[in-house]
């Protein structure tokens, strides 16, 4: 795995303000995945909610070429990308520290899902101890109509009209084909993140943050995801935002946003795990 590179960025919060919140213990660190299409520039406000709190942040996005290509033709290639961001972990010292993850839209969700397989297959990295993870947007199960406004998006509104339009065609057609078509056939060899996730879930406490006017992942989607994890007997959470649009959820309520990671994140901490029960909550 060593041949990886990736764009990533990691902030260690001052020692002073480390000390002020975790007084003395390890402080968290939080591991922020960005949906397709995001910049550093959009996750360093996310970051800075949990900086300012003492906690250590490392922020990665996935390429589009790996969500929107790699992925649908069942090439795993954020597996790989995921090893890698564990490695990471040891190679900054790290990794005994809780480990927080915070997730945003299917181009975090994915690569969340091999991460999650890692922690709970590899060796190497079941010492790795993570307290718990947010979810903004996600997770979408199979839907054509939003993973074509999320690559309309993604690509920005100064790209080519026209190479938008043939890559849009090109990607439907694929997924169409591999997805749906094909789908009877490949699913046992390449689960999508979804029914992986609702299968197997993560074992740590999970807060899942979406609204339901959200025109590229479905609110039902969230919703029955909730209810899987809550099935399995693990501690879940669910805040719907109600008005805000696709991974709109900080910039149209800053504060409660911020509010329902930061409680979330210090009960984590303080307990190791939360009560087992499903809390839902709409603003």
């Amino acid at each position: 795995m060593g041949d990886v590179c990736l764009d990533y960025n990691v902030v260690f919060p001052q020692s002073s303000i480390s000390e002020k919140h975790w007084k003395g213990s390890e402080g968290p660190v939080v591991i922020l995945l960005g949906w397709a299409g995001c910049k550093d520039r959009h996750l360093v406000k996310y970051s800075s909610i949990y900086n300012e709190q003492g906690c250590i942040t490392l922020r990665y996005t996935a390429p589009l070429r790996s969500v929107f290509i790699s992925e649908p033709l069942g090439y795993r290639e954020l597996s790989t990308t995921a090893n890698k961001l564990l490695e990471l972990l040891y190679e900054y010292e790290v990794e005994n520290n809780p480990i927080f993850f915070h997730v945003f839209s299917n181009g975090g969700f994915m690569l969340y899902r091999y991460m999650v397989e890692l922690l709970r297959s590899d060796a190497q990295f079941r010492t790795l101890r993570v307290v718990g993870a947010v979810m903004d947007s996600a997770p979408g199960n199979r839907n054509l109509k939003g993973a074509l406004r999320a690559m309309t998006i993604s690509l920005g509104p100064n790209s080519n009209a026209v190479l938008v339009y043939i890559l849009l065609v090109l990607f439907a057609c694929m997924v169409i084909l591999l997805r749906i078509i094909m789908y009877p056939l490949t699913r046992y060899i390449h689960k999508n993140h979804y029914d992986a996730m609702r299968e197997y879930p993560a074992t740590w406490p999970q807060l899942y943050l979406y609204s339901r006017s959200d025109k590229i992942i479905p609110h039902e989607h969230v919703e029955q995801m909730v209810k899987a994890v809550q099935e399995k007997g693990i501690a879940v959470e669910s805040f719907d935002f109600g008005t805000a649009a696709h991974v709109c959820l900080f910039r149209d309520f800053p504060k409660e946003y911020s509010r329902q990671c930061l409680v979330f994140l210090g009960d984590c901490m303080r307990e190791g795990t939360r009560p087992k029960k499903c809390v839902s909550v709409s603003s």
